[in-house]
């Protein structure tokens, strides 16, 4: 085999490698033998079918088989010797011989690398852990929340119109065009004056009407509505109204807990805890991780491959594009793109990207210098995670699986940098911060 360097610029190789006719017929007259040996053919005994009768059925599709996998081992050769990493699939294009057997078979390869990474100095790395405590005012507006959805309603026998704060059983015929739609046709609905659920500019509607009244209002479904075939456009309400309610809140007490099937109230409200500072452990670590990642991406003195870098800059994107049309940008994507032309945030997001691959290839590296993997049983539990997540369907996610290893491969990546995080959190020296639940829920943008 004969290999030439034609490309040395940056992350960026090229090659043109030839391996010899002599060697490409071997290979392709061993691959033949093994094909005869396997064959079963009237006449023949097993075993013993000539390689001419082999080489006549199958001459070409063993011969393109043979190329594939020169081709494969020269290029794995190539890069192993130079002690080179592919950053993507490389390029490959045959120049010569793959239709004449007697000529040397000449390809040439492009393909970026990984940079050489050097794993900067660790030992001392400092974070703040920021931690925050459910406050019993906190525990208390949940509980009391808990208590609003166990609500009863009590029927008022007074002759007045609907006011703010009342309940209002109402019949309800959804239109478009005078037409009833799907899923608008309702019998004895509760309405809140001034509550939500509902479209905006419904319950306002209803607000003034008696039992017994009838009307029809007109409103717009918002852009974002679930049903797009209604997203955005104007129907109308036949609306009768059945009866004045009045909510009345469920006590606050053991009664309530039991019907939610705890014991005591107590119980009812330590699970709450539990659940809220579950939820704040979650921004504590994710809080900590971007301190982190920040202090690792100061750290970073090596190119990113720019093809790594477009493919996540164009994943990235598309996203925000999507977002974009239709109005779903939070608000902090908003505050911080509602001044600049596409070339500014294009720009930006570009800069995110390149963030997110050197930091994925820094950790991919301190993960393999130190020996952290992800186990079958860790994903095996992620597939079980995921499957929760689809109630009714976790056979066909499992089965997904299965017939996708790639599938499998995108649950790997997220382990392992979550390892390779609590890694480098063990080493680094952590100071524990007690801060406010707000404090802790502002997230600031990642340094870019």
């Amino acid at each position: 085999m004969q290999v030439t360097e034609t490309l040395s610029e940056g992350l960026k190789r090229g090659f043109t490698i030839t391996i010899p006719a002599a060697d490409l017929k071997t290979k392709q007259d061993a691959r033949l033998k093994e094909v005869a040996a396997s064959l079963k053919l009237p006449g023949f005994r097993p075993g013993k079918v000539p390689v001419t009768i082999a080489r006549q059925r199958y001459g070409e599709g063993v011969r393109a088989e043979v190329l594939e996998q020169a081709v494969s081992e020269a290029l794995r050769t190539t890069l192993d010797e130079r002690g080179l990493r592919p950053a993507g699939q490389p390029q490959v294009d045959l120049v010569s011989g793959q239709e004449d057997a007697d000529k040397d078979l000449e390809f040439k390869v492009e393909t970026e690398i990984l940079p050489d990474i050097t794993v900067p100095d660790l030992s001392g790395l400092s974070l703040t852990r920021l931690k925050a405590t459910a406050s019993d005012e906190a525990i208390d507006k949940i509980v009391a929340d808990i208590a609003k959805r166990q609500r009863t309603f009590e029927t008022l026998e007074e002759d007045r119109p609907a006011v703010k704060g009342d309940v209002v059983s109402v019949d309800f015929v959804g239109k478009r065009d005078g037409v009833p739609f799907d899923g608008g046709t309702a019998e004895d609905v509760n309405v809140e004056i001034g509550g939500e659920g509902f479209i905006p500019g419904f319950a306002e509607q209803i607000e003034g009407m008696k039992p017994g009244e009838e009307k029809v209002i007109t409103v717009t479904f918002p852009e974002n509505y679930g049903a797009e075939e209604l997203a955005g456009k104007e129907a109308t309400f036949d609306i009768k109204v059945r009866e004045l309610k009045k909510a009345v809140d469920a006590p606050i007490d053991d009664e309530l807990a039991k019907k939610l099937g705890f014991e005591t109230l107590e119980q009812l409200r330590d699970l709450v805890r539990k659940q809220v500072e579950g939820e704040y452990d979650q921004l504590s670590r994710l809080r900590i991780k971007r301190e982190l990642l920040d202090a690792l991406a100061a750290k970073t003195d090596f190119p990113a491959p720019g093809g790594m870098v477009d493919a996540e800059f164009n994943q990235i994107w598309q996203r925000v594009d999507a977002d974009r049309k239709a109005g779903e940008l939070d608000d902090e994507d908003k505050d911080e793109d509602k001044d600049k032309d596409e070339e500014t945030l294009r720009s930006d997001y570009r800069k995110i990207a390149e963030r997110r691959v050197k930091l994925g290839l820094l950790l991919a590296e301190i993960g393999r210098k130190n020996a952290i993997t992800v186990t079958q049983d860790e994903l095996a539990r992620a597939m079980r995670a995921e499957a929760m997540r689809y109630q009714g369907q976790e056979q066909q996610v499992f089965q997904f699986f299965q017939n996708n290893p790639q599938a499998i491969e995108s649950l790997r990546g997220p382990i392992f940098e979550n390892k390779v995080v609590d890694y480098l959190i063990e080493l680094a020296k952590v100071e524990d911060k007690e801060v406010t639940p707000e404090e802790l829920s502002d997230i600031p943008p990642a340094d870019i």
